[in-house]
């Protein structure tokens, strides 16, 4: 009691439940569902389906999107982990026209192969945007294209260019195995509830032929994790490092050893940069120094080479020679002072090429 009034007990905070159908939305599980009518049909619109299209959902929720995709193509594949969602999209479409061009599996898309399809279109739970990517451009035979919406920072690193403050490893490996445009910004009010942010609807459309031989992906992948570990520092600088040396080092007496034991049988043959890469023009960049946000998942990798006791550093000593080599060949093409957050992905093509051509390698 203060002042001769009794003060009243506050009731506890709640957190609002989400519904729809009688079905409470889990955000952890990245469930948003679209609620706007006219957004839903936007994005159909965008999509470009055909009458002929086996379409692709996932994560289709209550079936707001899905509906939509059965009156514009021949059928839809649904794939959803929530077994409630699955009951109640099997419920909705129950004794209509459209449940038999309906097939609904349930599992983690991430982890359930995939079936074919012509075309995808999702509204994903934000938390599995990366690997999806790359498990959809790795599914054969290449689907016709994705429309697909992500998380708005994360479309924007998807669609990024060369000099661009989200310009990073992500948008280099993903434009070269597509073409990626942006197609529409959406408020985080449409959906239900309402994420923290707001989201992008991109188009993915898988590139064939790829710029560069699908076995030098790996390769490539291995480049782009070292020229990104510090993406605003020059390349000279990059490649100076105890660190990046050894690994390299380590790769090239292993590739020489294996290369006088097999003669004329090299695992790696870069003879076809050369010829991909006369075709492309080059750019000359702006040195303009930007506070970007490094990629922490490259800094591990590199960080990691030193560590333990059977270290890279430790297993190989780096000597001025090979360092010299490496330099070399930076200095002689003018990569030396250039930074990979300027770089455009036909001079990181090239880049692989003239490391390659003085038996540089990156597996």
């Amino acid at each position: 009691m203060v002042g001769g009034k009794i003060k009243k007990p506050k009731p506890p905070k709640t957190t609002p439940q989400h519904h729809q159908g009688g079905i409470p939305f889990h955000k952890s599980k990245g469930q948003h569902i679209l609620k706007n009518p006219l957004l839903v049909d936007t994005i159909v619109q965008k999509s470009g389906i055909k009458g002929t299209d086996v379409i692709l959902e996932i994560g289709p929720g209550t079936g707001n999107l899905t509906r939509k995709l059965l009156e514009a193509g021949k059928c839809v594949v649904a794939v959803e982990v929530d077994g409630r969602m699955v009951l109640e999209l099997e419920r909705r479409f129950q004794g209509s026209p459209y449940q038999s061009r309906l097939r609904v599996i349930q599992g983690d898309i991430l982890k359930c192969e995939l079936p074919y399809f012509d075309i995808c279109v999702a509204n994903i739970p934000y938390q599995i945007s990366s690997p999806l990517i790359f498990k959809l451009l790795d599914h054969k035979p290449a689907f016709r294209c994705a429309v697909i919406m992500f998380q708005r920072e994360f479309a924007m690193r998807l669609v990024a260019q060369p000099g661009d403050t989200l310009y990073c490893r992500l948008s280099v490996n993903t434009q070269l195995l597509s073409r990626v445009s942006h197609l529409l910004k959406v408020g985080k009010n449409n959906f239900r509830p309402p994420p923290k942010v707001d989201s992008s609807v991109v188009r993915i459309e898988p590139r064939n032929p790829l710029p560069i031989p699908v076995d030098k992906l790996k390769e490539w992948d291995g480049m782009l994790r070292i020229c990104f570990s510090r993406k605003n520092k020059t390349l000279g600088s990059i490649f100076k490092q105890k660190k990046v040396l050894s690994l390299l080092e380590k790769n090239y007496k292993t590739l020489q050893s294996l290369a006088q034991g097999s003669t004329g049988s090299q695992g790696i043959d870069s003879s076809s940069f050369g010829e991909i890469f006369n075709d492309l023009k080059r750019k000359d960049d702006e040195d303009d120094e930007m506070e970007v946000e490094d990629d922490s998942d490259t800094e591990s990798m590199v960080d990691a080479m030193d560590t333990g006791s059977g270290s890279l550093v430790d297993a190989v000593d780096t000597g001025s020679g090979f360092k010299d080599k490496v330099i070399g060949v930076l200095k002689r093409y003018d990569y030396e002072d250039k930074r990979s957050s300027k770089l455009t992905q036909n001079e990181f093509i090239h880049l692989l090429s003239v490391f390659n051509e003085a038996h540089i390698h990156f597996i």
